[in-house]
């Protein structure tokens, strides 16, 4: 599939990567799929790899919402819960944005990912350029605040006390960015942190 090289001056650039990354912006991004999708105020999802089974299920229930209600979604789908939020929504028609913690030239399209490229209605997102083809714990740290930036707002459905999730959240609140979370017993530190009660929580 082709490949796309968004440059920081061209108007698909997101406006919010140089807000809040100023002249550490990547000079340039890469994109498989409609770069439209990201003008559409996504909603970025992070969690921890292990995640409570009462938050797993509120998380699952909540990303059919999701999929029914037309939200774009973005993020790396890295971690099981992520991963299992990703099938869910590729089974429905609203858009949503992968960013691989990894470059997208060669890159292996997966077959599932195929049709919802081909309906406009799926992007890959990358800003590593093609040397960075492996996947490493710094590089997944700068996809995440990358995610973060990009996002009009950010669910994180739990992170494990300590965790570098729990870190990612603290600098987001700080920035200004709106983080919310459900309302649990497993998620008192995120809002002490100051993380909001999500709203579509029923």
């Amino acid at each position: 599939m082709d490949i796309s090289r968004i440059h920081k001056g061209h108007h698909a650039y997101p406006a919010s990567l140089r807000r809040y990354f100023s002249d550490k912006a990547p000079e340039m991004i890469t994109a498989i799929g409609n770069p439209h999708i990201l003008q559409n105020k996504p909603l970025a999802i992070f969690s921890s790899i292990k995640c409570p089974c009462k938050i797993i299920l509120k998380t699952y229930e909540y990303v059919h919402k999701l999929r029914e209600s037309n939200v774009t979604v973005i993020g790396g789908f890295h971690s099981p819960m992520e991963h299992e939020c990703l099938n869910i929504l590729l089974k429905g028609k609203q858009p949503v944005i992968l960013c691989p913690a990894r470059s997208i030239e060669n890159m292996r399209i997966k077959k599932a990912f195929k049709k919802p490229v081909e309906e406009g209605r799926f992007l890959i997102l990358s800003p590593f350029s093609g040397s960075h083809n492996r996947i490493s714990s710094g590089r997944a740290d700068k996809r995440n605040h990358f995610v973060a930036a990009i996002a009009n707002e950010i669910i994180i459905p739990y992170a494990a006390p300590g965790s570098k999730t729990e870190s990612l959240c603290n600098e987001w609140i700080k920035k200004g960015k709106t983080v919310v979370t459900f309302n649990s017993d497993y998620n008192k530190d995120l809002l002490d942190l100051g993380v909001e009660v999500i709203k579509r929580d029923d």
